[in-house]
Protein backbone atom coordinates (compact mmCIF):
# COMPACT_ATOMS: atom_id res chain seq x y z
CA UNK A 1 0.00 0.00 0.00
CA UNK A 2 1.69 3.30 -1.13
CA UNK A 3 1.67 5.60 1.97
CA UNK A 4 0.13 8.48 -0.83
CA UNK A 5 -3.40 7.04 -0.34
CA UNK A 6 -5.82 10.76 -0.37
CA UNK A 7 -6.93 11.30 3.31
CA UNK A 8 -10.29 12.58 1.41
CA UNK A 9 -13.22 9.66 2.01
CA UNK A 10 -15.27 8.48 -1.36
CA UNK A 11 -18.99 9.73 -0.61
CA UNK A 12 -20.09 6.16 -2.39
CA UNK A 13 -20.05 2.83 -1.65
CA UNK A 14 -16.30 2.97 -2.07
CA UNK A 15 -16.14 3.82 1.49
CA UNK A 16 -15.47 -0.13 1.90
CA UNK A 17 -12.15 0.34 -0.11
CA UNK A 18 -10.99 3.00 1.70
CA UNK A 19 -10.83 1.00 4.87
CA UNK A 20 -9.12 -1.78 2.81
CA UNK A 21 -6.51 0.50 2.31
CA UNK A 22 -6.31 2.10 5.68
CA UNK A 23 -6.13 -1.55 7.53
CA UNK A 24 -3.54 -2.69 5.10
CA UNK A 25 -1.25 0.73 5.92
CA UNK A 26 1.20 -1.30 8.99
CA UNK A 27 1.00 0.26 12.04
CA UNK A 28 4.49 2.09 13.56
CA UNK A 29 6.58 0.65 16.13
CA UNK A 30 7.00 2.94 19.28
CA UNK A 31 10.91 3.41 18.04
CA UNK A 32 9.50 4.64 14.56
CA UNK A 33 6.52 6.67 15.60
CA UNK A 34 9.15 8.61 18.29
CA UNK A 35 11.42 8.91 15.43
CA UNK A 36 8.84 10.67 12.74
CA UNK A 37 7.63 12.93 15.54
CA UNK A 38 10.75 13.97 16.90
CA UNK A 39 11.39 15.17 13.09
CA UNK A 40 8.37 16.55 12.57
CA UNK A 41 8.42 18.75 16.10
CA UNK A 42 11.70 19.88 15.62
CA UNK A 43 12.25 19.94 11.86
CA UNK A 44 8.81 20.51 10.47
CA UNK A 45 9.25 17.27 7.99
CA UNK A 46 6.15 17.69 5.84
CA UNK A 47 6.89 13.28 4.98
CA UNK A 48 6.72 12.61 8.47
CA UNK A 49 4.18 13.98 8.97
CA UNK A 50 2.36 12.13 6.67
CA UNK A 51 3.34 8.59 7.91
CA UNK A 52 2.44 9.66 11.01
CA UNK A 53 -1.00 10.52 9.70
CA UNK A 54 -1.38 7.31 7.24
CA UNK A 55 -0.14 4.90 9.43
CA UNK A 56 -2.86 6.11 12.20
CA UNK A 57 -6.07 6.07 9.47
CA UNK A 58 -7.52 2.68 11.24
CA UNK A 59 -7.61 4.50 14.36
CA UNK A 60 -10.15 7.39 12.99
CA UNK A 61 -12.55 4.64 11.47
CA UNK A 62 -11.98 2.61 14.86
CA UNK A 63 -13.90 5.59 16.59
CA UNK A 64 -15.70 7.04 13.54
CA UNK A 65 -17.07 3.38 13.85
CA UNK A 66 -18.69 4.07 17.67
CA UNK A 67 -20.93 6.74 16.12
CA UNK A 68 -22.88 4.73 13.93
CA UNK A 69 -25.76 4.84 15.52
CA UNK A 70 -26.63 8.63 14.67
CA UNK A 71 -27.36 7.51 11.41
CA UNK A 72 -24.98 9.92 9.75
CA UNK A 73 -22.66 8.66 6.92
CA UNK A 74 -19.89 6.72 7.90
CA UNK A 75 -17.65 8.26 5.04
CA UNK A 76 -18.28 12.04 6.77
CA UNK A 77 -17.59 10.80 10.07
CA UNK A 78 -14.03 9.33 9.06
CA UNK A 79 -13.36 12.43 7.23
CA UNK A 80 -14.41 14.39 10.20
CA UNK A 81 -12.27 12.45 12.23
CA UNK A 82 -9.25 12.43 9.94
CA UNK A 83 -9.10 16.34 10.55
CA UNK A 84 -8.97 15.61 14.40
CA UNK A 85 -5.87 13.36 13.38
CA UNK A 86 -3.77 15.70 11.46
CA UNK A 87 -4.66 18.64 14.00
CA UNK A 88 -3.27 15.87 16.31
CA UNK A 89 -0.19 14.85 14.47
CA UNK A 90 0.62 18.86 14.47
CA UNK A 91 0.58 19.48 18.00
CA UNK A 92 2.01 16.05 19.52
CA UNK A 93 5.03 16.71 21.26
CA UNK A 94 6.97 13.34 21.50
CA UNK A 95 9.02 13.95 24.45
CA UNK A 96 5.77 13.62 26.81
CA UNK A 97 5.93 10.12 27.23
CA UNK A 98 2.86 9.19 25.35
CA UNK A 99 1.65 7.20 22.23
CA UNK A 100 0.32 8.97 19.13
CA UNK A 101 -2.79 7.40 19.38
CA UNK A 102 -3.16 8.03 22.88
CA UNK A 103 -2.81 11.68 22.45
CA UNK A 104 -4.89 11.51 18.99
CA UNK A 105 -7.51 9.71 20.09
CA UNK A 106 -9.19 13.04 21.93
CA UNK A 107 -8.57 15.21 18.90
CA UNK A 108 -10.15 12.58 16.67
CA UNK A 109 -13.64 12.38 18.97
CA UNK A 110 -13.69 15.96 19.26
CA UNK A 111 -13.71 16.84 15.34
CA UNK A 112 -16.41 13.62 15.19
CA UNK A 113 -18.24 15.23 18.05
CA UNK A 114 -18.94 18.53 16.38
CA UNK A 115 -19.92 17.06 13.65
CA UNK A 116 -22.48 14.82 14.99
CA UNK A 117 -23.64 17.84 17.44
CA UNK A 118 -24.53 20.51 14.23
CA UNK A 119 -26.29 17.40 12.01
CA UNK A 120 -28.17 16.01 14.91
CA UNK A 121 -29.43 19.11 15.80
CA UNK A 122 -30.62 19.80 12.33
CA UNK A 123 -32.17 16.66 12.49
CA UNK A 124 -33.50 16.65 16.09
CA UNK A 125 -34.42 20.79 16.85
CA UNK A 126 -37.19 21.24 14.02
CA UNK A 127 -38.02 17.47 12.08
CA UNK A 128 -41.92 18.46 11.96
CA UNK A 129 -43.52 21.58 10.64
CA UNK A 130 -44.80 22.33 14.35
CA UNK A 131 -41.59 21.57 15.91
CA UNK A 132 -40.01 24.32 12.80
CA UNK A 133 -42.75 26.62 14.10
CA UNK A 134 -42.06 26.12 17.82
CA UNK A 135 -38.06 27.11 17.07
CA UNK A 136 -38.95 30.46 15.27
CA UNK A 137 -41.82 30.78 17.64
CA UNK A 138 -39.49 30.63 20.46
CA UNK A 139 -36.61 32.62 18.68
CA UNK A 140 -38.82 35.21 18.27
CA UNK A 141 -40.29 35.13 22.23
CA UNK A 142 -37.18 35.09 23.49
CA UNK A 143 -35.73 38.66 22.33
CA UNK A 144 -38.23 40.06 25.07
CA UNK A 145 -38.40 36.92 27.30
CA UNK A 146 -36.41 34.94 29.58
CA UNK A 147 -37.42 31.50 30.84
CA UNK A 148 -41.21 31.20 30.37
CA UNK A 149 -43.64 30.54 33.26
CA UNK A 150 -45.78 27.34 33.32
CA UNK A 151 -48.79 29.44 32.09
CA UNK A 152 -46.21 30.46 29.01
CA UNK A 153 -45.35 27.03 28.43
CA UNK A 154 -48.44 25.92 28.46
CA UNK A 155 -50.01 28.59 26.10
CA UNK A 156 -47.26 27.83 23.58
CA UNK A 157 -47.94 24.15 23.42
CA UNK A 158 -51.59 24.51 22.60
CA UNK A 159 -51.26 27.16 20.16
CA UNK A 160 -48.58 25.53 18.23
CA UNK A 161 -50.26 22.03 18.76
CA UNK A 162 -47.27 20.26 20.41
CA UNK A 163 -46.42 19.17 24.10
CA UNK A 164 -45.49 20.61 26.73
CA UNK A 165 -42.03 18.89 26.97
CA UNK A 166 -41.33 20.00 23.68
CA UNK A 167 -41.51 23.33 24.38
CA UNK A 168 -39.15 23.17 27.46
CA UNK A 169 -36.75 21.09 25.64
CA UNK A 170 -36.45 23.11 22.97
CA UNK A 171 -35.98 26.37 25.24
CA UNK A 172 -33.69 24.59 27.13
CA UNK A 173 -31.59 23.78 23.97
CA UNK A 174 -31.86 27.10 22.71
CA UNK A 175 -30.40 28.59 26.01
CA UNK A 176 -27.32 26.53 26.20
CA UNK A 177 -23.84 27.31 25.48
CA UNK A 178 -21.44 24.87 24.38
CA UNK A 179 -18.09 24.88 26.13
CA UNK A 180 -15.21 24.37 23.40
CA UNK A 181 -13.42 21.69 23.73
CA UNK A 182 -10.56 22.70 21.25
CA UNK A 183 -9.24 25.96 20.17
CA UNK A 184 -11.52 28.79 17.84
CA UNK A 185 -10.65 28.60 13.86
CA UNK A 186 -8.38 32.02 15.42
CA UNK A 187 -6.48 30.38 17.89
CA UNK A 188 -5.92 27.01 15.52
CA UNK A 189 -2.50 28.18 14.24
CA UNK A 190 -1.33 30.01 17.45
CA UNK A 191 -1.38 27.48 19.86
CA UNK A 192 1.16 28.60 23.27
CA UNK A 193 1.51 27.59 26.94
CA UNK A 194 -1.46 30.64 27.59
CA UNK A 195 -3.80 29.90 25.17
CA UNK A 196 -4.35 26.33 25.07
CA UNK A 197 -7.68 24.11 24.95
CA UNK A 198 -8.76 20.91 27.43
CA UNK A 199 -8.15 18.25 25.19
CA UNK A 200 -4.62 19.10 24.87
CA UNK A 201 -4.49 18.16 28.67
CA UNK A 202 -7.07 14.93 28.85
CA UNK A 203 -5.91 10.98 28.96
CA UNK A 204 -7.88 8.32 29.15
CA UNK A 205 -6.38 5.95 31.60
CA UNK A 206 -8.90 3.43 31.50
CA UNK A 207 -7.99 2.11 27.73
CA UNK A 208 -5.39 2.11 25.34
CA UNK A 209 -6.84 2.59 21.86
CA UNK A 210 -3.76 1.08 20.10
CA UNK A 211 -3.68 -1.88 22.09
CA UNK A 212 -8.00 -2.33 21.51
CA UNK A 213 -7.48 -2.17 18.08
CA UNK A 214 -4.40 -4.47 18.00
CA UNK A 215 -6.30 -7.01 19.53
CA UNK A 216 -9.59 -6.66 17.23
CA UNK A 217 -7.06 -7.16 14.00
CA UNK A 218 -5.44 -10.26 15.70
CA UNK A 219 -8.67 -11.77 16.16
CA UNK A 220 -10.00 -11.14 13.42
CA UNK A 221 -7.26 -12.81 11.72
CA UNK A 222 -7.04 -15.72 14.40
CA UNK A 223 -10.78 -16.56 13.28
CA UNK A 224 -10.16 -16.59 9.48
CA UNK A 225 -6.58 -18.76 9.96
CA UNK A 226 -8.73 -20.84 11.87
CA UNK A 227 -12.07 -21.05 9.42
CA UNK A 228 -9.24 -21.82 6.80
CA UNK A 229 -7.39 -24.83 8.85
CA UNK A 230 -10.61 -26.56 9.75
CA UNK A 231 -12.00 -26.99 6.29
CA UNK A 232 -8.71 -29.24 5.85
CA UNK A 233 -10.23 -32.02 8.61
CA UNK A 234 -12.45 -34.50 8.18
CA UNK A 235 -16.23 -34.15 8.69
CA UNK A 236 -16.09 -36.11 11.87
CA UNK A 237 -12.67 -34.46 13.38
CA UNK A 238 -14.82 -31.09 11.81
CA UNK A 239 -17.67 -32.13 14.60
CA UNK A 240 -15.28 -33.10 17.19
CA UNK A 241 -13.35 -29.81 17.54
CA UNK A 242 -16.73 -27.79 16.86
CA UNK A 243 -18.64 -29.28 19.32
CA UNK A 244 -15.32 -29.99 22.09
CA UNK A 245 -14.08 -26.52 21.58
CA UNK A 246 -15.88 -23.93 19.55
CA UNK A 247 -19.85 -24.67 20.42
CA UNK A 248 -21.58 -22.94 23.26
CA UNK A 249 -22.78 -25.77 24.59
CA UNK A 250 -20.20 -28.04 24.59
CA UNK A 251 -20.21 -32.29 24.12
CA UNK A 252 -18.78 -34.45 26.10
CA UNK A 253 -16.25 -37.17 25.27
CA UNK A 254 -19.13 -39.80 25.80
CA UNK A 255 -21.77 -37.55 23.86
CA UNK A 256 -19.67 -37.83 20.89
CA UNK A 257 -18.68 -41.70 21.51
CA UNK A 258 -22.47 -42.35 21.36
CA UNK A 259 -22.79 -40.86 18.53
CA UNK A 260 -20.63 -42.23 16.47
CA UNK A 261 -20.51 -45.65 18.07
CA UNK A 262 -16.86 -45.61 19.25
CA UNK A 263 -14.94 -45.29 22.38
CA UNK A 264 -14.74 -42.51 24.26
CA UNK A 265 -10.54 -43.02 24.35
CA UNK A 266 -10.91 -43.22 20.57
CA UNK A 267 -12.72 -39.52 20.32
CA UNK A 268 -9.80 -38.16 22.61
CA UNK A 269 -7.52 -40.00 20.08
CA UNK A 270 -9.24 -38.17 17.20
CA UNK A 271 -9.47 -34.69 19.14
CA UNK A 272 -6.02 -34.80 19.93
CA UNK A 273 -5.14 -35.41 15.91
CA UNK A 274 -7.25 -33.00 14.77
CA UNK A 275 -6.05 -30.51 17.31
CA UNK A 276 -2.22 -31.18 16.53
CA UNK A 277 -3.40 -30.55 12.76
CA UNK A 278 -5.07 -27.74 13.13
CA UNK A 279 -1.79 -26.30 14.99
CA UNK A 280 0.37 -26.82 11.91
CA UNK A 281 -2.03 -25.36 9.76
CA UNK A 282 -2.20 -22.40 11.59
CA UNK A 283 1.26 -21.72 11.81
CA UNK A 284 1.94 -22.36 8.27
Amino acid sequence: MSQTMQLTVPQSGSIEAYMQSAYSIPMLTAEREHELATRLYNENDLQAAQELIMSHLRFVIHVAKGYAGYGLPQADLVQEGNVGLMKAVKRFNPEVGVRLVSFAVHWIKAEIHEFVLKNWRIVKVATTKAQRKLFFNLRKNKKRLGWFSNEEVNTVAETLGVSTKDVMEMESRMSTHDQAFELSNDDDDNANASNFSPAQYLEDKQSDLAVEVENENWETHANNRLSTALVTLDDRSQDIIKTRWLDEDKSTLQELANKYQISAERVRQLEKNALSKLKHSMAV
